[in-house]
């Protein structure tokens, strides 16, 4: 069993077994390592101390559940491995910046430290070769845009602390928040029929300690609309990682920071490199409908275009 293979069965097992009492011993003998050694492999293989990984897993399914208010914050936190309301309170706001009741009553779009997969860094595989991983679909091809596509949408400047690096975070997921206003709005942007939608961050004209980020419809060239912003997709070479997830809330949290760093890597082992902005454009239901509850699109497949040189 090769060393990254044991941290993974100790991440598969805390997953099912986030809510009890978790000990680095038991953790450490699953994994047939000593102590010590299982410490210093996990915290370079996941970037976090055990506990730390522990208490911001149990967070990020705590958080999933405070949505539902027939359930007490303290029976939340119980629930997750928190001994007590206070220390589940302590722990989400110095998080999130906020506490658990702040949240409940009003809610945004969060960044979670996801559990990582750690095959993911140790397979590669061959362009139009599917990779089928714990929920995700993933292929990597090569494709020439001939025509440059044009979209329309909204912008905002991100604050890259506590944005980057995707899936090893924790705070408010501003890109998110951009989102959640587009799928408000977007029904009033004449959107070509069938066409994609695209979420982009680059640098653009962003304060220092920021990049601009854009989400949009795509839009037949020459439309135009004050109260939107325009974005272009150059005609050039991409790699194209595709993917596909079980729901569209999976497909745009942790399948979409698996596929990131994955194609990362892709691109590294290739000897690629990849020029500063990263589409991800979806497909699916693009219908604009939005309900009253602010669902977004049931899109269970997107792709990143990587554009290289």
């Amino acid at each position: 069993m090769h060393a990254w293979e044991s941290i993974q069965k100790t991440l598969d097992y805390m997953e099912d077994h986030i809510g009890e009492d978790l000990r680095i011993e038991q953790l450490a003998e699953m994994a047939s390592l000593s102590v010590f050694y299982y410490q210093r492999l996990f915290s370079r293989l996941v970037k976090k101390p055990v506990r730390e990984y522990i208490k911001l897993r149990r967070l990020a399914g705590a958080s999933a559940m405070l949505g539902d208010k027939r359930k007490r914050l303290l029976d939340i936190a119980l629930d997750f491995g928190f001994g007590s309301h206070e220390t589940f309170t302590r722990a989400f706001k110095e998080a999130y910046g906020m506490t658990p009741a702040q949240y409940r009553n009003r809610p945004v779009a969060l960044n979670q430290f996801d559990k990582p997969d750690l095959l993911l860094g140790y397979v590669l595989i061959d362009e139009g070769v599917p990779l089928i991983r714990d929920g995700l679909v993933l292929e990597m091809n090569r494709k020439e845009l001939r025509e440059p596509a044009l979209f329309m949408g909204l912008e905002d400047y991100v604050p890259i602390p506590g944005q980057i690096p995707v899936g090893e975070t924790t705070g408010i997921d501003v890109p998110g928040e951009l989102w959640r206003r587009f799928h408000l709005e977007k029904n009033r942007i004449p959107r070509l029929p069938h066409g994609r939608e695209i979420g982009v961050a680059y640098m653009g004209n962003a304060p220092g300690g920021s990049f601009t980020y854009f989400a949009g419809a795509e839009v037949a060239a020459g439309e135009a609309n004050e109260s939107f912003r325009l974005w272009e997709l150059p005609a050039r070479t991409y790699v194209v990682c595709g993917f596909e997830a079980e729901n569209f809330e999976a497909l745009t949290t942790v399948a979409l920071d698996k596929a990131i760093r994955y194609s990362g890597l892709w691109l590294q082992k290739h000897n690629l490199t990849q020029d500063a902005f990263a589409p991800e454009l979806y497909y699916g239901d693009s219908s604009g409908d939005v309900s009253s509850d602010d669902s977004a699109p049931d899109a269970t497949y997107m792709e990143l275009w990587l554009p290289i040189r």
